[in-house]
């Protein structure tokens, strides 16, 4: 486990999974289908409890430039900046348990954002993921 900074907010644009956990491969799907891969492009996934609903699932990729979110007809949402404890799953294909394993390992922890996500950010360049939640500050 590690601590990590994001120095700047991350604008971002998502699709809403139907379901948790079921439907977050439908909306990674979706959300992929909306713009070309780049390896620029960071991709997130975001989830947390919320309105007495259950777990809501977000696929997010980080908006490229000012009214992209608009044009692609998706909304939006700020994972921001800060502290946030984090741990790295590789080869997460390979065993897809590891991410809730690695969150609830960081659920434990103290001092978490009672308002964050539980935020998975993905590797472009391998099977990769960082999980992640941030700390109150």
């Amino acid at each position: 486990m590690e601590t990590t900074i994001l120095e700047k907010d991350i604008k971002v644009f998502y699709v809403t999974a139907t379901s948790f956990p079921q439907g977050i491969g439908e909306a990674t799907k979706k959300l992929h289908g909306l713009f070309p891969f780049s390896k620029e492009r960071r991709i997130f996934g975001l989830s947390r409890p919320e309105n007495n609903e259950g777990i809501i699932y977000r696929a997010a990729a980080e908006e490229m430039f000012e009214g992209e979110a608009e044009k692609l007809k998706c909304k939006t949402l700020i994972i921001p900046k800060g502290k946030y404890i984090a741990i790295l799953v590789n080869d997460f294909m390979k065993d897809i348990v590891s991410i809730d394993k690695a969150f609830q390992q960081l659920l434990k922890q103290q001092n978490l954002d009672p308002q964050g996500y539980c935020v998975e950010q993905y590797a472009t360049d391998k099977e990769a993921v960082t999980c992640m939640i941030r700390l109150v500050e």
